[in-house]
């Protein structure tokens, strides 16, 4: 499969425009189990149906809408601020690129405005700009920190964790922990507790520690290969413990710099579409030039396309600080190096959706959510539907 990459560029709020409660896609349908060439009739907000019947050699491709649910921000704007606006651009910004669904990522910060940005954020959850909030620290190894401000990171706290899950009311979805520290165990059994999604990352941990991390609950590797002790034969950490456990969604950052092409492909031929989750882990930077940013308070340089710590003194780049990736751009890569679209749509939509316990929507399956991505032969966008609404300009 030949895939040629997508453009990245900046954008404005889309405009999310009412069409007619019924619509008729015509393309070649990617479901989770086979590729239907046919109509995708919409009646509502919910796939009506599928029905199988010729297509011209130039059809489009039908997605799922990509579910990233682990983003920082993009278009310039930035969710890692705990502001409203800037929040509902920055999902405005990805939703051209595909993605119906998202969380919310912070990184590590201080306990007021971890709580400062839940209560901003709740009404966002309800609204359905966001899936909900992911806290991405500040429970993390100082040695595995990556561009996290060390100034934050702090050992795991009951009652931190209780305070913020009372004051999202559900508005909290996922939080990332090192396991290897005091009281994390604790910490993971509290958030399962509450239905809340405990993801082992940034850490420093052994293989026993890590799988003394999922037996407690944890379902979901935080960018695997990335902020965690690497692999060796002889000293299996998260990384071995994460890729063999079979209750585990393991996330992958698809963009080339965080994994080599060759990572990506071993990887999924490990854990297979149905525990792989696509993710951009995507700042503001994404969709915008080259150059200066921030991450957490702290500067950020974006090189061709790569975000990276920028350090005040030594000599060398910084740790890589999230990404510049779009949902699109890591499904073009995906299929190009898996060389299938169903792998590549399920773990862009359909793995993420289970491992948030969303089962609404994830899948071209009739009764699920309309969320369908248009892509053209070269899969680049052509349009969104979001809950049967067509959105933006294609």
């Amino acid at each position: 499969m030949s895939v040629q990459p997508g453009r990245r560029r900046a954008t404005t709020r889309p405009r999310v425009r009412a069409r007619n409660t019924s619509a008729d896609l015509i393309g070649r349908i990617v479901t989770p189990d086979e590729i239907v060439d046919g109509r995708l009739s919409i009646d509502g907000d919910r796939i009506a149906g599928i029905d199988p019947h010729d297509v011209p050699s130039d059809a489009p491709w039908l997605v799922p809408g990509f579910i990233d649910i682990h983003v920082h921000g993009g278009g310039g704007h930035t969710f890692t601020a705990g502001d409203a606006d800037d929040a509902r651009q920055a999902a405005a910004f990805h939703l051209t690129h595909g993605t119906t669904t998202l969380l919310a990522s912070l990184v590590s910060s201080p306990y007021e405005t971890m709580l400062a940005a839940t209560k901003t954020f709740a009404p966002l959850v309800g609204e359905g700009v966001i899936a909900g909030v992911h806290f991405e620290g500040p429970y993390l190894a100082r040695a595995l920190c990556g561009a996290q401000n060390p100034a934050y990171l702090r050992e795991p706290s009951i009652g931190e964790l209780t305070s913020l899950i009372e004051a999202g009311a559900g508005a909290i979805r996922m939080v990332t922990l090192a396991p290897e520290l005091p009281g994390a165990l604790d910490a993971i059994r509290l958030l399962t507790t509450h239905g809340i999604v405990a993801a082992i990352g940034h850490t420093d941990a052994d293989y026993r520690q890590v799988t003394a991390g999922i037996a407690a609950g944890a379902t979901v590797g935080t960018h695997v290969f990335n902020g965690m002790r690497p692999p060796h034969h002889r000293a299996p950490g998260p990384v071995y413990a994460l890729l063999g456990a079979t209750g585990v969604t393991c996330e992958f950052v698809a963009d080339g710099a965080h994994l080599a092409d060759q990572t990506l492909e071993f990887a999924f031929t490990v854990v297979g579409a149905d525990r792989a989750a696509l993710i951009t882990d995507a700042i503001a930077a994404a969709g915008m030039h080259d150059g200066a940013y921030e991450l957490g308070g702290q500067p950020v340089i974006v090189t061709d396309g790569v975000a990276r710590l920028a350090h005040v003194s030594g000599d060398g780049p910084g740790p890589i600080a999230g990404s510049t990736l779009t949902m699109d751009a890591a499904f073009r890569r995906t299929a190009r190096v898996t060389g299938s679209m169903i792998v590549a749509a399920r773990a862009a939509a359909t793995t993420p959706a289970r491992a948030l316990g969303l089962g609404d929507r994830g899948a071209l399956v009739a009764g699920l959510r309309a969320d369908v991505v248009t892509l053209n032969a070269d899969l680049t966008i052509a349009a969104v539907h979001r809950g049967g609404l067509l959105t933006g300009d294609h």
